[in-house]
């Protein structure tokens, strides 16, 4: 590769680190690709960490060492994420986004990127430290969800399905109850998808009961798996007993009220 200008490598080694977030890049790296010196390239990532951390895109760490280099981590500021949920809580209690059993119409927000990835992020930096080896999710309304925030933790996403797919193989089944309506139903994960012993971080889009996310949670018993996180994009709060403990919202939905058109939605526990 020709040798560029101080300026033009700032920006390659920018969008090299942000397209591989929580991967470990050895300094040679940057040093081979640029012909340039090792100290030159130090030099240049002070100026990058110097801009991540101050502009609340993330932070890079640097591990000293023969096998040591780089790791970005994605982190969005908590006053940022507060602020972007405070406008989709807005969003939220439109009157018409009520639907029959008290549930919201989310899927126009969920189906913009700019929004779904900023979920993401958001997640994707409270569960940061909690060294996951998959996001699972159940389809279909978390499916992107889960893959935002797998995209900024650089981990795979793992699917539930409520039916067993042919072409993913063998799968493990289990019947579930669902939280709201007290109804059996089956969940399967092949069982090609997941490694036993895993460690597994659950993202959903809304939670009511949590009967959903307990069942994925049973689930996971069968693999050995350890669930590290739960985040949970709207949670509502009318309800009497919950099936899951130890989990984030983003989004806190305190009444609904069909009647009146009324809809409250505050930001989540994740802003306690």
């Amino acid at each position: 590769m020709k040798k560029l200008k101080r300026s033009a490598r700032l920006v390659e080694m920018t969008q090299y680190l942000l397209c591989r977030p929580h991967v470990l890049i050895p300094l040679t790296t940057f040093a081979d690709q640029y012909h340039s010196a090792k100290s030159s390239i130090s030099e240049d990532l002070a100026i990058v960490k110097e801009v991540f951390e101050g502009e609340g895109i993330g932070e890079l760490h640097t591990l000293a060492g023969a096998a040591g280099g780089v790791r970005f981590t994605p982190k969005a500021p908590k006053e940022t994420s507060l602020g972007f949920v405070r406008s989709l809580c807005e969003q939220l209690q439109q009157p018409e986004r009520i639907l029959p059993g008290s549930f919201l119409y989310m899927s126009d927000l969920l189906g913009q990127p700019s929004i779904v990835q900023e979920i993401g992020r958001t997640f994707a930096t409270a569960f940061a430290d909690q060294a996951a080896d998959v996001v699972m999710t159940v389809e279909t309304k978390g499916i992107p969800l889960a893959y935002a925030t797998a995209s900024f933790m650089n981990l795979p996403v793992v699917l539930v399905r409520r039916d067993a797919k042919v072409t993913e193989g063998s799968a493990v089944s289990i019947n579930y109850v669902s939280g709201f309506n007290k109804r059996i139903q089956t969940m399967s994960l092949a069982r090609r998808a997941l490694k036993e012993d895993a460690k597994v971080l659950i993202i959903d889009d809304f939670m009511r009961v949590g009967g959903t996310i307990r069942g994925m949670m049973d689930l996971l018993q069968e693999f050995k798996a350890t669930v590290t996180g739960i985040g949970v994009f709207v949670e509502s709060t009318e309800v009497e007993e919950r099936l899951v403990d130890n989990y984030i919202s983003l989004a806190r939905m305190t009444a609904v009220d069909p009647k009146t058109k009324r809809v409250d939605v505050y930001p989540g526990s994740y802003f306690d």
